[in-house]
């Protein structure tokens, strides 16, 4: 896996794939179209963020690489990259309790807060890649 040079990508799967660690300077794409929905990310080594339709969906920080990243009715899946640890923050269904794996190991249960927030860390080495699943309970 590595980073996403051209920020943010349709992948043949469906899903969608964004994030570039490396970059020293900020990269930003806006209106990206796919699956009917508007796209927007920012990403450089301190932060990526997605957006779709103006709302948040996912931000890590510090920045990473994200791979078919699918969304689904009771959770989210990717595979995500850096060069160290992160702290992610999703936004998903407000007030449920999900369970979060890594490379199908569950390293937790977190309920989100009112707004839908979800917040995570994650160990990583770089050049290691790891498959995130966070799931609805």
């Amino acid at each position: 896996m590595s980073v996403v040079t051209e920020l943010l990508r349709g992948e043949s799967d469906g899903t969608i794939s964004f994030g570039d660690y490396t970059r020293e300077q900020k990269g930003k794409l806006e209106d990206f179209e796919h699956g009917g929905d508007l796209y927007k990310v920012k990403t450089y080594y301190e932060i990526t963020k997605l957006e779709r339709n103006g709302l948040f969906v996912y931000e890590s920080v510090p920045g990473s690489a994200v791979n078919h990243f699918l969304e689904k009715e009771n959770g989210v899946s990717f595979l995500l990259e850096s060069s160290q640890d992160v702290q992610i923050t999703l936004e998903l269904a407000e007030s449920t309790e999900y369970g979060i794996f890594v490379d199908s190991e569950q390293v937790g249960l977190v309920e989100t807060n009112r707004s839908g927030k979800l917040s995570f860390s994650v160990e990583l080495e770089e050049g290691k890649p790891v498959q995130v699943k966070v799931v609805e309970r």
